[in-house]
């Protein structure tokens, strides 16, 4: 069992393979063998050596995902330093706020259009960094003159990284991960060796791909959830292809025929949105069929074997579902997994009824990450739960339903925050995860809100925003939505609704329009999009219903700030861009949120 993250490199040295990594310029692949990787990594390790960094720096890197990811990561632990993996699109007081709080020595960026991001703001930095890129940029030092000062100075300091591979202890501090920071700066989480080995180790006895498969990866590797799930791919010899950008997945997919990937639920969303409306754009019989399969896959019962829905089934797949795979990677199969936020069910379904089986999990930064997942190996998806609880992981509910958690897993501690640390983990040693959970059949962990986002109306009656915002998405008009009123007497929502379902719909009713503000102001439109709100009012209590809403022109997005880098809604930004608007639903006052 790997016990420091560096000892994968021994693993992936065993795996005689010439695509352990590789990555894609949109048109072509870069393919790295499992020497390169081991070779490349060790360089890194001399370099930082001789370039005069010690045991304890931290070494910030930000890029999109790219093999030289993957180099510096183990090279920077391999010398003993800390890896401070950074989103490559934050803003500048974001970066400024991350590079003085970790006190790096260095920062790696991978193109000069994260460089241009992060120049104005080092002279502000403390103790400036020294910066290398991965692309070639006039006046900064490369990668690649890293890697051969590497290799220059090997005999010198092989010594050195041999007795770390020796004395470097799983207890170690590897890294600091910077939280998304969806209310307020973001916080440090200190993670060791043993935290990250202890969380994907028992992922890969759960892994039903293997060494003649690959995936694709396209979320950040700087967040902890596709990090480690990289890491157990590495273990198990899996090829990890990166994609070259969100733009290009469908076609990285196809091109490096892919066995599976990771992705948050807006990606689903995403790739569901866009299914919906292919059916739109045929006629006839064609029109007719595809949406009786799509219909079909949105309530697609896994473990329903009867002879005739597996025929139904069946014949679905034949005229529509292989189809969809086509668009992706071919594959008569495909092992996918979703976390960072809870995803719609009929989103798990529909792919899962087309072999694109979705394996929902869960899990925090601050646990590297995962908690509970569903479990490929027993072919299990439990639709509506993360799944059973990772082996090795201790986990209960409080009084409350607050899912508690600790262990290996558990984070050393929020950096330079003792006392934050000591608010969400209780003299027992259990982390509060701020989310509410409960079990269902006793052994599947249901997710059903985040603690501080269930919020009170003024009758004393809970409100949980995330289920209702999750509702409110399954409609094909509403692509993203807030709910509010905290000690308000109702509940409203705060909708971006799916231009492109509200164009479409338009054109057809004869809708007249000028632009998106036009649209949404629309008396019709608007009576159309309350009927999807009383859809999902019909299946709540009177108190939870959504008695007012608004639309909105502008789309929510990581780059204008509404959503967090795991594409989480930032309540306090939407709170305060739309004040006016929650004047408009409750009147001027203060309303104390």
């Amino acid at each position: 069992m790997i016990t420091r993250i560096f000892d994968i490199l021994e693993a992936v040295k065993s795996n005689n393979k010439p695509d352990v990594l590789a990555k894609s310029d949109g048109h072509n692949w870069t393919k790295y063998s499992n020497t390169e990787y081991y070779d490349n990594s060790h360089y890194i390790a001399y370099a930082l050596l001789e370039l005069g960094y010690t045991k304890g720096d931290t070494i910030a890197t930000s890029m999109f995902n790219r093999p030289e990811w993957n180099f510096l990561d183990m090279g920077i632990m391999l010398a003993g330093m800390v890896h401070v993996p950074v989103y490559p699109t934050l803003s500048e007081s974001e970066y400024t706020f991350i590079f003085n709080h970790c006190d790096c020595k260095a920062i790696f960026v991978g193109v000069e259009q994260i460089y241009k991001r992060i120049q104005p703001i080092l002279p502000t930095i403390e103790q400036e960094p020294d910066v290398f890129s991965i692309d070639i940029i006039e006046g900064v030092r490369t990668f690649q003159s890293v890697v051969e000062l590497g290799k220059q100075t090997k005999e010198k300091w092989q010594a050195t990284i041999e007795e770390n591979k020796r004395t470097i202890t799983p207890e170690t501090l590897a890294s600091i991960i910077y939280t998304s920071g969806t209310t307020g700066a973001a916080k440090g989480v200190m993670l060791s060796h043993k935290n990250i080995c202890s969380n994907f180790n028992p992922l890969i006895d759960l892994q039903d791909l293997t060494r003649e498969h690959k995936v694709l990866s396209f979320l950040p590797l700087c967040h902890v959830y596709e990090r480690t799930v990289a890491y157990h791919y590495q273990c198990i010899g899996t090829s990890i292809y990166y994609a070259a950008n969100l733009g290009t997945i469908a076609k990285d997919m196809r091109d490096c025929e892919a066995d599976g990937f990771c992705a948050v639920p807006r990606i689903f969303e995403m790739m569901f949105d866009k299914l919906y409306a292919a059916g739109k754009d045929l006629s006839g019989i064609k029109k007719l069929i595809y949406f009786w399969a799509f219909k079909h896959a949105c309530k697609f019962d896994y473990y329903n074997h009867r002879p005739l829905y597996m025929a139904m089934t069946a014949l679905a797949d034949k005229l529509v579902y292989s189809k969809w795979r086509e668009k992706l990677s071919g594959k008569p199969q495909m092992t996918v997994v979703s976390g960072g936020s809870a995803i719609q069910e009929k989103i798990i379904r529909l792919f899962t009824a087309a072999k694109i089986r979705v394996y929902e999990g869960y899990g925090l930064t601050e646990t590297s990450p995962v908690i509970a997942v569903n479990n490929p190996i027993k072919k299990c998806i439990q639709v509506g739960t993360v799944g059973e609880i990772l082996p090795g992981v201790e986990f209960k509910l409080a009084a409350d339903g607050e899912i508690l958690t600790r262990g290996n897993c558990l984070m050393m501690g929020y950096y330079k925050d003792e006392a934050y640390t000591n608010e969400v983990i209780d003299s027992e040693g259990w982390f509060h995860t701020g989310d509410i959970g409960r079990l269902v059949d006793g052994k599947y962990l249901k997710i059903t809100d985040r603690k501080k986002e269930i919020f009170k109306l003024s009758s004393g009656k809970y409100i949980a925003p995330q289920v209702l915002e999750n509702h409110l998405k399954g409609s094909a008009f509403i692509d993203n939505a807030m709910i509010v009123g905290e000690n308000e007497k109702i509940a409203a929502a705060i909708i971006v609704p799916d231009f492109n379902t509200l164009q479409f719909w338009a054109a057809k009713h004869k809708v007249h329009y000028t632009d998106n503000k036009d649209l949404v102001e629309n008396k019709l439109m608007i009576k159309r999009v309350q009927k999807e709100i009383n859809k999902v009012n019909a299946d709540l209590a009177d108190y939870e219903q959504i008695k007012k809403f608004k639309l909105v022109t502008e789309v929510w997005s990581t780059q204008t700030g509404e959503l967090s880098q795991t594409l989480k809604l930032k309540r306090n930004v939407l709170r305060k861009k739309y004040d006016a608007v929650y004047n408009e639903f409750y009147g001027s006052k203060d309303s104390g949120e």
